[in-house]
């Protein structure tokens, strides 16, 4: 336990409590477990943090031992964004092959399963489920993470993963509202812009969060992205129209408000994370999350000592500084005593919505159930008798997923067919180049929004005018002319997406 020299005011205190920041190292620094002791609430984990589940469970007990009522909060949607598998690739499929399948029960088995792994591992606050709509495909940052376009099938899965989270004892953080799935540019770079009018955000956007409201999630996650007809002038995050005045006021969300990431682009180039994080909390966030890129005491510092500044110059209303604290501690209770509790159904005492705890049997395997229902195949499947060439055509991925997640089919089908080979391609390749790679093998070729890629699109033209025999896995969204023979779409990178495929193509279990 962390021995304190001098006790930090009321106003230090509750500036370090709306913060969610995270760190470097597989156990806690000093420095963390110090600012705890001063008041600091909550603790972000990324893929950096994280070993196995063992050295998890024990990091957070070091956590704990500093203060029990710790919200520890990661960022583990499941299928290509995962970090509790960060180095594996996940055991569960993300929201699109979910909703793909668009059986409910499912959607909720999967995240109590979920919910429950990072519960014994010590977690109790993830940021998820995305709730965003993918209305434009060619969105470079959303994609498979949705649930889909369609708002009603978004809103009643993105209801049934808060519901299947929560009753595991782990609080759901339902993002990124408004809605981030009608853009065309990232936030993690610069700010996107939405242009269309309030009926069709009201329709259309807002649809999932109403419904994860009706569900009860405990926390709502704000997005970087400029809504014109709501504010012209300030992102979501910032807007006390979109915050106070839709979120609170007009969809009556009385729990915690997060922002998404305030390091990101979108805040930092235009704000600085400083006066960023100044006016979102004026706005009506409760907790700024840092620590995806800046991981530091002195960002921390940084950020603690411009909210107690605002305060003190009268720019940040003490009250609201005190009441964003007071939802943060709030929360943290919650957690503490669905953790403390006993018995079947704990969690649903402690204010989940009714029914949480009723959906479909899960279970360790209830990840590849789900992938294996999800996988479309458009084609006569043939059974690989023999190892194929696997060509991966890869892109730079986002910053939300990261490059560390392996992705892909090769290594299951190397477990079912040893000998398979396999190579990555990029921007640069041509058709030739994989065909002579290949030899005599069947290629089986493997790409992730094939929609979105013209040169992806044209080396597999390339391919297939050789080899009308290849056989094509879309691990992304599921949206150009399907192509190949067979066709295969697995809605999803994850390795039981891979899995599935493989099993589709051998006729073979893993």
């Amino acid at each position: 336990m962390t021995t304190l020299t001098h006790r930090p005011d009321t106003l230090t205190r509750d500036a370090l409590a709306v913060l969610q920041p995270g760190f470097h190292g597989t156990t806690a620094p000093d420095w963390l477990l110090r600012r705890i002791g001063e008041g600091l609430t909550s603790v972000g984990l990324f893929g950096r943090n994280i070993h196995t589940p063992a050295q998890l469970a024990a990091l957070t007990a070091q956590l704990r031992a500093e203060r029990d009522d710790i919200l520890v909060a990661i960022d583990e949607e499941g299928g290509d964004v995962t970090r509790l598998e960060v180095r594996e690739g996940s055991s569960f499929p993300g929201n699109y092959a979910l909703g793909s399948v668009d059986d409910v029960e499912l959607t909720r088995a999967v995240a109590r399963e979920l919910g429950s792994r990072l519960a014994a591992c010590g977690v109790n606050l993830n940021w998820a489920p995305s709730a965003d709509v993918n209305s434009d495909v060619n969105n470079p940052v959303i994609g498979v993470r949705s649930f889909g376009a369609d708002p009603v099938l978004v809103a009643r899965h993105t209801a049934a993963y808060v519901e299947g989270l929560q009753s595991a004892g782990v609080a759901a953080c339902t993002k990124h509202f408004p809605g981030h799935g009608d853009t065309a540019v990232d936030s993690h770079l610069a700010l996107p812009r939405i242009d269309v009018g309030v009926d069709t955000l009201h329709a259309r956007e807002l649809a999932p969060f109403r419904s994860a409201i009706t569900a009860g999630s405990k926390s709502v996650m704000s997005a970087h992205i400029l809504l014109s007809a709501l504010d012209p002038d300030r992102p979501a995050t910032l807007s006390p129209r979109i915050l106070t005045g839709l979120l609170r006021e007009e969809l009556g969300f009385g729990g915690l408000i997060v922002t998404d990431g305030i390091e990101m682009q979108a805040i930092a180039s235009t704000y600085g994370i400083e006066r960023g994080s100044v006016l979102a909390i004026a706005a009506g966030v409760d907790a700024i999350c840092v620590g995806g890129g800046l991981a530091d005491e002195g960002t921390v510092l940084r950020l603690r000592d411009a909210l107690v500044d605002a305060v003190r110059e009268g720019e940040l209303p003490e009250e609201r500084l005190a009441d964003a604290a007071a939802r943060v501690r709030a929360l943290a209770d919650w957690a503490r005593r669905v953790r403390g509790a006993s018995g079947p159904g704990a969690a649903a005492q402690e204010g989940t919505a009714p029914g949480a705890g009723t959906s479909a049997a899960g279970g360790p395997d209830i990840g590849l159930v789900a992938a294996r229902r999800a996988v479309r195949v458009r084609g006569t499947v043939e059974p690989l008798q023999e190892a194929p060439y696997v060509a991966s055509f890869a892109t730079v991925a986002n910053i939300a997923v990261g490059d560390e997640t392996p992705w892909g089919v090769a290594a299951e089908l190397t477990a079912l067919l040893p000998g398979t080979e396999a190579g990555t391609y990029g921007s640069g390749s041509g058709a030739a180049e994989v065909l002579a790679a290949a030899g005599e093998r069947r290629i089986v070729a493997v790409v992730r929004d094939l929609h979105r890629h013209s040169w992806m699109a044209a080396v597999l033209d390339g391919i297939r005018e050789a080899r009308p025999d290849t056989a094509v896995v879309e691990m992304g969204v599921n949206h150009a002319e399907p192509a190949g023979s067979p066709h295969i779409a697995t809605y999803g990178a994850a390795p039981v997406c891979g899995r599935a495929a493989a099993e589709v193509l051998t006729g073979r279990s893993v």
